[in-house]
């Protein structure tokens, strides 16, 4: 069974065990001070889920290499974020990689302007970083990259997509010059079709990495609005907007339900579309984003995981 398995779009409380295979195709992101709390990840994820860690400015490089360890060490392939306005300089990148390689296993990387609009030295984008040359260099085996359905603010200041769009582009580029798996990490959205109608149209531009799609997990609607404020979400915020305008929903937790199930109802009608697995950002807690997950996931996933 694929990611997807829908033939048709269902209701929200329709997202039932057999909607997703789980157990290799999505992926969850964490930082140093929320894993901390998890004892054991290995009770709450699937074998092999892979692990992103977030780089939040002014987090010692050491706490994002021992909990890369401690995780690796757990079973599950890691992904720490490389945000390159937090990395002074080409030999302080080479220092990181370094870390990370020597002291925790790590092959794989999310590669990131970053959140800081002032560049704490040289590097300003992750195409910079790119083009050191680094990571090829010391054998990382997967490289992903920032995707914004709902453009970027920061680098598109008019409102366009000119520059992620060429951004996008290099990289499909790179990647024909490059040994590592490259793929696609987007924003959280809120509206499958502000993710779908996007997909389509850098894939009409000629990009052809795969999409993996990032969804918020179960949390509280005042986190969630406060989040997707702070990290530019467009249009699709309308739909925390239209659901803290309805009293009976109000105070229930959000679940991704709806937008899954669309955008699962739209692979079931795209089998060929860029958009390949999820991607959880925890926004409301670890342990409530695992569990959601692995309520809908199939029979096989729960062996698996088991």
């Amino acid at each position: 069974m694929g990611l997807f398995s829908f033939s048709r779009k269902p209701k929200a409380s329709e997202l039932g065990p057999e909607a997703f295979d789980f157990a290799e195709n999505w992926s969850i992101e964490v930082m140093p001070r929320t894993a901390a709390k998890i004892e054991d990840f290995r009770t709450l994820l699937p074998k092999g889920t892979r692990v992103y860690i977030a780089h939040i400015a002014g987090t010692p490089i050491e706490d994002m290499v021992a909990t890369a360890k401690r995780l690796n060490e757990q079973g599950f392939p890691v992904m720490p974020h490389f945000p390159a306005r937090c990395i002074a300089d080409a030999a302080t990148l080479e220092d990181w990689i370094k870390r990370y390689r020597e002291e925790a296993d790590v092959r794989q990387a999310l590669l990131l302007g970053g959140g800081s609009s002032t560049p704490e030295g040289e590097l300003h984008s992750s195409i910079e970083m790119i083009e050191t040359g680094l990571f090829d260099r010391h054998g990382f085996t997967h490289l992903h990259i920032a995707g914004h359905p709902e453009g970027n603010g920061d680098i598109d200041k008019d409102a366009s997509t000119t520059n992620v769009d060429a951004a996008l582009l290099w990289k499909q580029d790179f990647s024909s010059r490059t040994d590592a798996d490259m793929a696609i990490a987007t924003q959280f959205a809120f509206e499958a079709e502000v993710v779908t109608d996007w997909a389509e149209r850098i894939r009409d531009m000629g990009v052809t990495l795969p999409i993996h799609v990032g969804i918020a997990g179960p949390a509280k609607l005042q986190t969630l609005i406060k989040y997707a404020v702070s990290c530019g979400v467009g249009p699709s915020l309308k739909v925390l907007q239209k659901r803290a305008l309805d009293v009976t929903r109000l105070l229930l937790p959000y679940e991704p339900t709806e937008v899954v199930a669309g955008l699962a109802d739209y692979k079931a009608k795209h089998p060929d579309s860029l958009i390949e697995q999820l991607h959880v950002f925890p926004l409301g807690g670890i342990q409530p984003a695992a569990e959601w997950m692995a309520r809908h996931a199939t029979a096989d996933s729960k062996v698996a995981a088991g």
